[in-house]
């Protein structure tokens, strides 16, 4: 019996041991921007996912970053991603648009009232519902829907913006996402879709004379560098939307995908709160107006002509695009922001 007893020990300390030896999970994480933390929000997503994945799955799990779009583009990654070669990405709206074009109704000029408003929309049966329509349409997981630097606002090297006449002409750089290019057609200007690698030169050569994105990426890509005039009209939010393979995450067992889902909620609150620090302090505004962008805001009167023709221009781009099931995402988006105003009362 003594010499089963020590039998048994030894084959559960060789089973520990082949257990704590065992190779891990390794998560693939890759995303555009720079891996710049305290500056760039998809890189503190990152670096917080990685630093709570790794430390809660005692290392089963671990995550390797690829940052600054170190895989390729956001398509080529992406398909990377649906083959498993990678395992997530954190996706801009067009990235995701390219594989589910209804991605694209969340972009209602002026839809979303505030910051609070947004993170109920996407973190609550709204988001639920569209990450069942990306998983089952897509092939995607969705882990969740970080911030794109917030609210959009509009940049160029020719003259200040102050109505939307004044957008007439102006050849501003979109993304692939063809509901930005009707925004940026309604107002008059010739929308040129650009990849983000891109921007930064075909702002400096004259390709095209402007943009739209929040503040946060105006920093991150030295934009100011390129452009001269600064309008604050805050016309869309925009979210990542940050996807996993399908088949990578089903074969997690039910401890790891709890692990991964927590480190994916609580690096986008990191991703949302790093972008309202820059936002509110002096990594903001100011360091634009110091490094010399002129900034306006219009005034309510001009603020309301972008966003009624902003407004009639994307729900009729809808209807016309996406037809019957556009038209209800759209109105369910619309009727979770009402529903999220509410709550604020």
């Amino acid at each position: 019996m003594k010499k089963l007893g020590i039998l048994f020990l030894a084959i559960c300390i060789v089973a520990t041991s082949a257990a704590a030896f065992a190779t891990p999970k390794t998560i693939k994480l890759a995303h555009l921007n720079p891996q710049q933390p305290f500056e760039v929000a998809t890189a503190s997503m990152a670096a917080v996912f990685k630093s709570m994945v790794e430390a809660e799955s005692n290392g089963a799990l671990k995550v390797d970053l690829f940052p600054a779009g170190q895989l390729g583009s956001e398509r080529e990654t992406m398909e990377q991603v649906k083959l498993g070669v990678v395992q997530s990405y954190i996706a801009s709206a067009g990235g995701m648009a390219a594989f589910y074009p209804l991605y694209s109704i969340v972009d209602i000029p002026f839809a979303v009232p505030n910051y609070d408003v947004a993170w109920k929309v996407y973190d609550g049966p709204f988001g639920k519902h569209l990450a069942s329509e990306i998983e089952s349409k897509a092939g995607f997981r969705v882990l969740g829907y970080g911030e794109a630097g917030g609210f959009f606002q509009l940049s160029n090297s020719k003259r200040p913006i102050k109505t939307v006449a004044d957008m007439k002409g102006l050849k501003m750089r979109t993304m692939t996402l063809p509901s930005h290019q009707n925004l940026m057609k309604a107002y008059g200007a010739a929308a040129t879709p650009v990849a983000w690698a891109e921007v930064y030169t075909a702002l400096q050569t004259g390709v095209v004379d402007g943009q739209h994105n929040p503040i946060p990426i105006l920093l991150t890509g030295k934009l100011f560098e390129v452009q001269k005039y600064l309008t604050i009209t805050n016309h869309l939010y925009s979210s990542y939307c940050w996807v996993m393979n399908k088949d990578f995450y089903a074969g997690l067992s039910e401890k790891e995908k709890a692990i991964v889902d927590s480190a994916a909620r609580t690096a986008i609150v990191a991703g949302r709160g790093l972008n309202r620090i820059i936002e509110s302090s002096e990594k903001g505004l100011p360091a634009l107006a110091e490094a010399g962008m002129e900034i306006n805001t219009p005034t309510p009167e001009a603020l309301e002509e972008f966003r009624k023709l902003g407004r009639e221009s994307a729900m009729a781009f809808i209807r016309e695009t996406y037809k019957d099931e556009g038209v209800a995402l759209a109105q369910m988006y619309l009727d979770a922001i009402e529903a999220a105003m509410k709550e604020e009362k």
